[in-house]
């Protein structure tokens, strides 16, 4: 399908979403999915790698959902078109894939991409993806993000922290860096959503980080965390 039928929404609230993937059945699945939601919108439909970037140019979309190997242009070439170092305006791109590869992971988000997740992730954390891009956070499948951050540990210094933690705080760190999701942390934690992003705001603001991957890059680089079932305190 391309992008001639695909239209604006009439609400600005609403996030509009570009869908890229080679599979037409992967397209209407995604669709549907963000169908449900009444913030989100589905703007436009491509079936290869350079006709999304030619939609994502026209129509401006507030997330771009973008499959790794599609014909053309590739996931990764895609993201480097819309979101690399050196574009001047920057969209978000979320990479979804089959393929659970490290390094697929490493070069989509040092290609400026704002999130990857495996296409077997489920409904809700695709719709946290969306939403979490159209924040400006980032948000990786938690069965990616420990190896890729092993992989980035220690390539970079871990940011400072002029101001520390909380114990609780901390307690938020250790279970986000082994790949816990938001509703995971209230389960284990036994709190209730607003006071875990509550907490998640503070840990960004203290750690002059930008979003959940640099949090946990943080833990990962200062040791808060070593192995994957590392508890809270």
């Amino acid at each position: 399908m391309n992008g001639s039928d695909a239209t604006n929404g009439a609400g600005g609230a609403r996030t509009r979403v570009l869908i890229a993937d080679d599979q037409e059945m992967v397209r209407t699945g995604f669709r549907l999915i963000l169908g449900t939601q009444p913030d989100l919108e589905v703007i436009g439909e491509a079936a290869d790698g350079a006709e999304c970037v030619e939609l994502a140019r026209r129509l401006r979309p507030d997330v771009c959902l973008v499959d790794i190997r599609m014909p053309k242009l590739d996931g990764l070439e895609v993201t480097r078109a819309l979101a690399g170092p050196g574009v001047t305006d920057p969209m978000r791109v979320v990479v979804v894939t089959t393929f659970d590869q490290d390094d697929y992971a490493y070069t989509a988000l040092r290609s400026g991409a704002c999130g990857f997740l495996l296409k077997d992730a489920g409904s809700t954390l695709l719709i946290e993806a969306v939403r979490s891009a159209a924040r400006g956070d980032a948000l990786v499948s938690p069965a990616v993000t420990v190896r890729l951050l092993k992989h980035l540990a220690g390539q970079q210094p871990a940011p400072t922290t002029p101001h520390p933690l909380s114990e609780r705080e901390t307690d938020v760190v250790r279970l986000l860096a082994v790949g816990r999701t938001n509703q995971e942390i209230c389960d284990e934690l036994y709190l209730s959503l607003g006071t875990v992003k509550t907490h998640l705001a503070n840990i960004k603001d203290k750690l002059n980080v930008r979003n959940r991957v640099e949090i946990a890059a943080w833990a990962w680089d200062t040791g808060l965390v070593r192995d994957r079932q590392a508890p809270p305190a």
